[in-house]
């Protein structure tokens, strides 16, 4: 990168903190350029400064920029062996405690968390559970709440729920609506959303299971140390934390406190 270019890119990043109080100083600054040049391309700009009276002055350009940045990409199911193996080995261990707390820290547009729901419904733990779904990007919360996914996915998320082990008919879970399949709000009953910042905010309740899946790719190494301190902090001990495929606790501080009980899945385990 170019020391103008890098500029540039400080510039856009200053005013967006100022603005609107999002840090994203210790993202991947590769990964983090690359998208915000996509915006610049989709808006005919001649660079990224050109940016900056729109972020400052229009909050509807700003949340399509956010949600560039903040990569909600996710499906249901994802990973499938990793939600088996959650299922198989996880859930049972889990289902001893009188009531669980569970995090899905990222959740995006929710995906994620429809799935756990229905493997705590068919192993029998959701009653004992409370479910908490953050995000920092308020459209894609408002869709995680909102439970409408698109039609042209269901084939997909159908192939990878029977891969997770599902027991039932996928198709019991949803129903058509005019936009799509609208998601059973007999999942929702226990889960609680809420904006939560990865990058900004601090502990809020202990947790059994923590599941941040596909979000820390996108953070700087201090920025990573800093979550997974977070996390730690927010375990109970025994208590168990999941990463995405392509994640790990291996190259991090924080692995001292961890074992990991099932590596190629990304399960580790909070030491006594």
């Amino acid at each position: 990168m170019s020391s103008g270019d890098d500029i540039e890119y400080q510039l856009v990043l200053h005013a967006i903190k100022l603005k609107y109080g999002h840090n994203f100083d210790d993202y991947a600054q590769k990964s983090l350029k690359r998208r915000l040049e996509s915006h610049v391309e989709k808006y005919a700009f001649e660079n990224l400064t050109d940016m900056i009276k729109p972020i400052v002055q229009d909050e509807v350009f700003f949340e399509n920029l956010l949600n560039t940045v903040s990569v909600p990409v996710t499906e249901m199911f994802r990973d499938p062996l990793f939600f088996k193996t959650l299922r198989e080995k996880v859930l049972p261990l889990l289902k001893t405690y009188p009531s669980v707390n569970i995090w899905h820290a990222g959740c995006a547009t929710g995906e994620e968390v429809y799935s756990m729901a229905i493997m705590l419904k068919e192993e029998g733990l959701y009653e004992n559970c409370n479910i908490y779904a953050t995000d920092f990007n308020a459209n894609s919360l408002k869709s995680a709440q909102d439970g409408i996914l698109s039609y042209s996915r269901m084939q997909k998320y159908t192939e990878n729920y029977y891969l997770a082990g599902g027991k039932r008919s996928f198709s019991d879970y949803y129903q058509s609506h005019e936009d799509g399949i609208l998601m059973s709000k007999d999942l929702m009953q226990n889960v609680t959303f809420a904006k939560h910042n990865l990058a900004s905010d601090s502990v809020f309740g202990q947790f059994h299971l923590i599941l941040c899946r596909n979000v820390l790719i996108y953070f700087g190494k201090s920025l990573q140390e800093k979550v997974f301190s977070l996390f730690s902090d927010s375990i109970f001990p025994l208590g168990y934390l999941c990463l995405g495929s392509h994640e790990s606790l291996h190259y991090s501080l924080a692995l001292t406190r961890y074992e990991a009980v099932f590596d190629k899945y990304k399960i580790y385990r909070k030491k006594q």
